[in-house]
C-alpha cells in the first residue's frame, strides 16, 4: 500500500494523475483541502476543480458563472482558494481548474455585465460582451434585446399586476420588479419618468437630464452620481417621499391606467419582456444550447478576452493554479484562435510566476467530442480533450461484437423501433434547429439570405429554399461543427464538407439543389476574403459563425440529450462522447488509439467518469456484460415483461421505457450475496425516479420539459414504485437479484481492466471524485451526490491482504487497491508513462480473445499491463469470485517479443507471485490471483 509522503518539490507539469473534485458552498476550498492528505497517499498529483469563478448563488456546479472577475465567494473566496494551494503545495500537489469562456448566467440580479446591458442597451460598455443581434430582422427587437425570463405570457403577467415599478432606495435606481427578479429602467427614461410624480419630482427630474445631456463619455458617471444624489434626498421622507408613493400610484397594477402606463414605459426599454417559451422562436442572442439563462460570450473580442481571462491568468501568474480545463470549446466563434490566444497568455503570465511553483507550460485541455474519424488540430496548441474519446474506446472495448446483431433485433422486436442508432439521430436532428433552437435556426437562415440579396445571380435564392436546405445540411452533418474562418476551410473541413454536401443534395428537392450550391460557397466552400468588399467578407464571416455556433448545440441536443434517451439497444453505449452505432471495438483498433495518443496528444487527460456522464463507469461496464448474454437477456426481459404486466398502468411505461429501465435496475443492483433491505429499496426508488424523469423529458417522446405529461410520468413512477415494492413485487425482485448477482462479477472484471487501462495507456489519468469506489451512479444531479472521503481514507489506510478485498469485492476497496498500486507505480516513474512506447502484446491459445495485453517500455524500462475482457465463460456460474480456475486457461499465453523475453517480471500487484521468465507467460500464472496484471520487467 502507498505510504503518505511529502515531496519537497511541487509536482510538475503536465500532471501525473487528477482528481475531479465538484466544488460548491456545501464543498468548498476548506472541504476540499481537507481530503488533499488521503488524495496525495493515494498517488494523486493534481486536483482538478470545477469552475471557481463567482456563479450564481447556490450553484451546485459553477458553470453559472456571473462574474468571472472574483473568486466565488461562497467556495471560500481567495483566501479560501490560497488555504488550499497551500495545502496542496505541503503535499507535492498542484491545482487545475475549469474554466467557462462560452457563457454567463443571466436572467437574475447577481450578473452586473447583464445588468448593465439592460439599463443602457447599446450604449452600455459591454453591449458586445454578450453575442447580441442587436440589428435583427424583427422591428420589434431592432436596437433591443429578448428578455424572455416571465413565467407568463407578457400580457398576462401585466394584467395579473405581477409587473411593477419598483424604486430602490439603496441604489436611487428605478426597475420593473417581476417577484424576485429586478429589470432595470433605462436612464434615459428617468426624466419623463419623474416628471409624472408633480412638482416635488420635478428638480430631481431636471438633474437627471442634465446628468444625460452632453458627451456620453462622462454620462454613466453623471447619471450615478444623480442616483446617488436622489437616493440620499428620498432618504429624508417628507414632500419627496410622498411625491414617490404618488408616482407609484400612477403606475398601480390594480388599475387599468397604471398597468397601461407600465407596459409604455417598458416599451421603451433597451429590453422586450417576454414568456420563456418565446425565447425558442425569438431570442435574438445567443445560448448556451437552449438555456436561457446562460448567455453566449463574445470572447473573440480582444477586451472581453481580457476581461474573462483576467482573474485565471492573474492566479496562474501567481502560481496558485497550475492549468486550465476549458469548457465546451466548441461553443466559442472560432475555438482556434482562441486556444492559440490563450495559450500565448499563459505563456506570457508564466514570466511572472514564482520559483517554488511547479516547473514546465501550463496544462490545456479542451472539453471537445470527437467523431470516430475527427482528430484534434495539432494546431489549436492544446495538450489534448478531456478524456471523452478515451471514455468511448475503452468502453467500446468491453463489448462482444458478437452480441450486437441479437441485441438489435430484440430491441426492434420488442419496441417496434429501429435497431439503428443513426436512425434515432436523424430523426432527432429534424426536430431539435426547428423547435429548441428555431431563433438561432432563423439568424443562421437569414444572414445567408442576407448575403444572396446582395448579387442579382444570387438574389432568387429564396428564405424558405435556404431554410430548407439548412435544415437538410443540420440533419447530414456528422460532427459537432467545422472550423472555417477568413481563409475558407482546412483540408479536413473541406473534406468533410464534401461528403455532407453530396449526401444533402440527394436528400433536398431538385429545385433547391442550386441553392445548396451557393449556400455551401458562402458558408465557407470559397473564403470569405474574396468576397467582393468589407462588408461582403464581414457577411460571409457572420453567416459562417452562426452554422458553426448552430450545428454544435443541434448535435448535442439531437444526439447526447434526445437520441440516447430513445434509443436502447444497449446503453452503455449512450455516453457522452460515444457513438452507439459503434458498438464495440477491437483490441487492434484500441491498441492504434493509445500509439496515436502518444504520438499526439500524450498529455490529454484519460477520463471514465465525469460530472456530466450519462450512467457510472462501474455501471457502464456491467451493463456491457449483456452484449456477451444476448439470449439470457432475451430471456429475462421477455419473463419480466409478462411477469410485471399486471404492475403496469395504462398509461405506461410503453415498451421502450420499460426495457431501458430493466437495463438500469440490473447494471445500479447492489453486487453481494444478499438482497437490499428495505431502506436501500427506497434509495434506489429515489435515484432511478430522478433518472427516470429526466430520461422521459430528454427523449421528447411522451414528455418534454417544457410541455410535461404528466399522467405519463405518473404511471411510469407508480411503475417504478411497484418494481421495487417486495409486497407487489417479490418474485421480480428474486429474479432480478439472481441476474444481477450472474452477471456482476464479469461487471467488476470489465471496470477493474477499464480503470487499469486509464492509469496505465498514455495519457494523464483522471479520477472523478469517489470513483475510487464502485460508481453506478445516474445521470446528474445523481453522479454528484457527496462522497464519503472518511471511508476511502480509511480503507486506504487499511492493510488489509489482497486476498481479502478480492473476497469482498462488492465493498469496492479492490478497485482502490488497484488504483493506489497504479499511481504509486506512475510516480515512482512518471517519465515511462509519460513518454514511454504503448506496444501490443500478442495472446496465444484457447482463451486468447478473453485477454488484452500490452507494455510500455522506455529507455529500457518496461511495465507489462494484462487483464481480462469478455470474461463470462471463464468465470464460473453462480459463485462470485473475479478469477477464473488456474485450470481452465489451459494453454492461453502471452508472447513476448526480442528483448522483452529476457527480462523477469515482477508482479506489482500480487507481492506472492514468482518473478516470470521466458518468451511466454502462462495466463494461469498471470492471473492466478486478480484478474488484472500489473508487472515490471528487469534484468
Amino acid at each position: 500500500m502507498p505510504k503518505s509522503t511529502r515531496p519537497a518539490a511541487p509536482a510538475p507539469l503536465p500532471p501525473r494523475a487528477t482528481v475531479r473534485l465538484q466544488l460548491h458552498r456545501d464543498f468548498p476550498f476548506a472541504a476540499a483541502a481537507a481530503q488533499v492528505p488521503y488524495l496525495a497517499a493515494l498517488g494523486i498529483s493534481h486536483v482538478y476543480a470545477s469552475p471557481i469563478l463567482k456563479a450564481r448563488a447556490g450553484s451546485t456546479h459553477g458553470y453559472d458563472v456571473v462574474d468571472p472577475g472574483c473568486v466565488n465567494p461562497e467556495l471560500g473566496g481567495e483566501d479560501g482558494l490560497r488555504a488550499l494551494v497551500a495545502t496542496l503545495r505541503a503535499h507535492g500537489m498542484g491545482l487545475v481548474v475549469d474554466i467557462v469562456p462560452n457563457h454567463m448566467a443571466v436572467g437574475s440580479p447577481e450578473n452586473p455585465y447583464w445588468l448593465d446591458v439592460l439599463e443602457w442597451g447599446r450604449a452600455s460598455p459591454y453591449a458586445e460582451f454578450f453575442d447580441i443581434d442587436w440589428d435583427a430582422t424583427d422591428p420589434a427587437l431592432r436596437g433591443r434585446l429578448l428578455a424572455p425570463f416571465l413565467g407568463a405570457p407578457y400580457g398576462e403577467a401585466l394584467d395579473r399586476g405581477e409587473l411593477r415599478l419598483h424604486f430602490d432606495a439603496v441604489s436611487g435606481r428605478f426597475s420593473c420588479a417581476y417577484f424576485d427578479n429586478r429589470f432595470p429602467i433605462a436612464p434615459t427614461r428617468y426624466p419623463a419618468l419623474l416628471r409624472l410624480g408633480g412638482e416635488a419630482l420635478a428638480a430631481a427630474a431636471r438633474d437627471f437630464r442634465a446628468a444625460l445631456a452632453g458627451r456620453a463619455g462622462g454620462r454613466r458617471e453623471r447619471f450615478d452620481a444623480a442616483c446617488r444624489r436622489f437616493a440620499q434626498e428620498a432618504a429624508g421622507g417628507g414632500p419627496l417621499a410622498e411625491a414617490l408613493a404618488g408616482l407609484y400610484a400612477r403606475f398601480a397594477p390594480d388599475s387599468a391606467e397604471g398597468r397601461q402606463r407600465l407596459h409604455y414605459l417598458l416599451e421603451r426599454q433597451p429590453y422586450r419582456l417576454a414568456f420563456w417559451r418565446t425565447a425558442a422562436d425569438e431570442i435574438n442572442w445567443r445560448r448556451f444550447f437552449d438555456v436561457s439563462e446562460l448567455a453566449g460570450v463574445r470572447v473573440e473580442l480582444p477586451a472581453v478576452f481580457e476581461r474573462v481571462h483576467a482573474t485565471t491568468l492573474r492566479l496562474y501568474a501567481e502560481g496558485l493554479i497550475d492549468g486550465v480545463r476549458v469548457d465546451h470549446v466548441d461553443g466559442l466563434a472560432d475555438p482556434r484562435a482562441y486556444c492559440r490566444r490563450l495559450r500565448r497568455a499563459l505563456a506570457q503570465a508564466a514570466k511572472q510566476r514564482p520559483a517554488d511553483a511547479p516547473a514546465g507550460r501550463a496544462w490545456l485541455v479542451v472539453e471537445k467530442i470527437l467523431a470516430a474519424t475527427e482528430h484534434l488540430p495539432a494546431d489549436w496548441q492544446t495538450d489534448g480533450t478531456t478524456g471523452y474519446s478515451f471514455m468511448n474506446s475503452v468502453g467500446a472495448l468491453l463489448h462482444d461484437p458478437a452480441g450486437e446483431a441479437p441485441l438489435a433485433r430484440l430491441w426492434s422486436e420488442v419496441t417496434g423501433r429501429s435497431a439503428q442508432f443513426e436512425d434515432e439521430e436523424r430523426a432527432a436532428r429534424r426536430r431539435i434547429p426547428k423547435e429548441l433552437l428555431g431563433a438561432d435556426f432563423n439568424a443562421c437562415a437569414h444572414a445567408l439570405h442576407t448575403i444572396a440579396r446582395r448579387d442579382p445571380r444570387t438574389r432568387d435564392c429564396t428564405l424558405l429554399a435556404i431554410r430548407r436546405v439548412l435544415a437538410e445540411l443540420l440533419v447530414q452533418f456528422p460532427v459537432y461543427r467545422t472550423y472555417a474562418d477568413a481563409r475558407g476551410r482546412n483540408a479536413g473541413d473541406a473534406a468533410l464538407m464534401q461528403g455532407v454536401i453530396a449526401a444533402t443534395a440527394a436528400q433536398c428537392r431538385p429545385a433547391d439543389r442550386w441553392v445548396l450550391e451557393h449556400v455551401d460557397r458562402w458558408l465557407g466552400g470559397e473564403p470569405p476574403e474574396a468576397a467582393p468588399g468589407i462588408t461582403g467578407r464581414r457577411l460571409r464571416l457572420r453567416a459562417i459563425g452562426r452554422f458553426q455556433q448552430l450545428s454544435a448545440p443541434t448535435a448535442a441536443k439531437s444526439v447526447e440529450d434526445t437520441a440516447f434517451y430513445r434509443h436502447g439497444k444497449l446503453l452503455s453505449r449512450n455516453e457522452v462522447g460515444a457513438n452507439p452505432a459503434q458498438f464495440a471495438l477491437s483490441p487492434a483498433e484500441f491498441h492504434a488509439e493509445a500509439r496515436a495518443r502518444r504520438r499526439h496528444f500524450p498529455d490529454a487527460l484519460l477520463a471514465t467518469a465525469t460530472h456530466d456522464h450519462k450512467r457510472g463507469e462501474d455501471l457502464r461496464a456491467r451493463l456491457a456484460v449483456l452484449s456477451e448474454l444476448p439470449e439470457a437477456w432475451r430471456q429475462q426481459l421477455e419473463r419480466w415483461r409478462l411477469q410485471n404486466a399486471p404492475l403496469r398502468p395504462a398509461a405506461g411505461p410503453d415498451a421502450a421505457d420499460e426495457c431501458m429501465l430493466y437495463q438500469m435496475l440490473v447494471g445500479i443492483w447492489p453486487a453481494g450475496a444478499t438482497p437490499p433491505d428495505a431502506a436501500t429499496l427506497a434509495v434506489l426508488r429515489e435515484r432511478l425516479g430522478g433518472w427516470q424523469l429526466k430520461a422521459l423529458r430528454e427523449a421528447k417522446r411522451h414528455s418534454h420539459w417544457s410541455e410535461p405529461n404528466l399522467e405519463y410520468e405518473a404511471a411510469c413512477a407508480d411503475f417504478l414504485a411497484a418494481l421495487l415494492d417486495p409486497a407487489r413485487a417479490a418474485d421480480f425482485l428474486a429474479g432480478l437479484h439472481g441476474f444481477a448477482a450472474r452477471i456482476a462479477p464479469a461487471g467488476a472484471v470489465n471496470s477493474l481492466l477499464q480503470t487499469l487501462l486509464r492509469l496505465g495507456t498514455p495519457g494523464v489519468p483522471d479520477l472523478y471524485q469517489g470513483c475510487e469506489f464502485w460508481d453506478q451512479s445516474l445521470v446528474d444531479p445523481d453522479n454528484r451526490r457527496p462522497v464519503d472521503w472518511p471511508v476511502r481514507a480509511a480503507a486506504l489506510a487499511d492493510a488489509a491482504a489482497d486476498a481479502e478485498l478480492l473476497a469482498a469485492w462488492p465493498d469496492g476497496r479492490l478497485k482502490q487497491r488497484l488504483i493506489a498500486r497504479m499511481l504509486e507505480l506512475r510516480r515512482a516513474d512518471p517519465a515511462l508513462f509519460a513518454r514511454g512506447d504503448w506496444r501490443e502484446l500478442a495472446v496465444l491459445g484457447r482463451w486468447s480473445a478473453q485477454v488484452f495485453a500490452a507494455v510500455r517500455v522506455r529507455e529500457g524500462r518496461c511495465v507489462l499491463l494484462a487483464g481480462l475482457r469478455l470474461a463470462t465463460g471463464l468465470l464460473i456460474g453462480g459463485e462470485q469470485s473475479l478469477v477464473p480456475p488456474t485450470a481452465v486457461w489451459g494453454d492461453t499465453r502471452l508472447k513476448l517479443p526480442g528483448r522483452l523475453a529476457g527480462l523477469r517480471w515482477r508482479s506489482v500487484l500480487d507481492a506472492g507471485l514468482p518473478p516470470l521468465t521466458g518468451a511466454t507467460i502462462p495466463a494461469g500464472a498471470l492471473f492466478a490471483r486478480w484478474p488484472v496484471a500489473v508487472l515490471a520487467g528487469g534484468g
